[in-house]
């Protein structure tokens, strides 16, 4: 937190082997493509570490010239910083004021904030939440009736063409098939009588 010289924040980062995802920055430093140059928004590059702090002694000031970096004060977390464009996992460097303040923040599993009035953390209502696993567990399977195969509802009616359908034709017109051999005699005299 009592960081006031950019040179003690370059050899903090260098000890903190965090110097490699600055030079990516570096790296990464180009021209906007497409219209956004005529709008002030001409340069762009890739985020780098986000460093927690509790309270600013000169922290802010020793790190504002190292590109890429965000600092963020810990009563004032961001899921927009700590997670750009919905990615999680950005590399976050945390001061040990801001760390210790986590647990008065936020509180534990067992005790609820201290600094927000009945905030607490969390918990899932469930120990194991894989519902498929439970289901088909021999706890539960031993207890259930077993499925009775004859009592299915029959599957979704697919409404047939009577015109392609010879099945379908027979229940809208039960004489459809003598209509169907009467045609073709007659076709076939009529053929018999163009021959001759």
């Amino acid at each position: 937190d009592s960081l006031k010289k950019t040179m003690e924040a370059v050899k903090t980062l260098k000890a903190l082997r965090a110097w490699a995802d600055i030079q990516k920055v570096y790296n990464s430093q180009r021209f906007r493509a497409g219209k956004g140059k005529m709008r002030n928004r001409r340069r762009i590059q890739k985020r780098g570490p986000i460093i927690v702090y509790k309270k600013d002694d000169g922290i802010t000031k020793a790190f504002r010239n190292i590109p890429g970096i965000t600092l963020i004060k810990i009563t004032a977390l961001n899921i927009l910083k700590l997670a750009p464009g919905g990615h999680m996992g950005r590399f976050t460097i945390w001061t040990s004021g801001a760390f210790r303040q986590l647990d008065k923040l936020y509180g534990t599993k067992k005790v609820g904030s201290t600094k927000k009035s009945g905030f607490h953390l969390p918990m899932s209502k469930m120990h194991n939440s894989d519902l498929g696993r439970l289901l088909h567990s021999r706890e539960v399977s031993s207890v259930l009736r077993p499925q009775k195969m004859e009592c299915q509802r029959p599957g979704p009616k697919v409404k047939k063409n009577p015109l392609k359908n010879l099945q379908a034709l027979l229940k809208l017109n039960p004489n459809a098939l003598n209509e169907k051999n009467l045609r073709k005699n007659r076709q076939q005299t009529a053929e018999k009588n163009n021959i001759h």
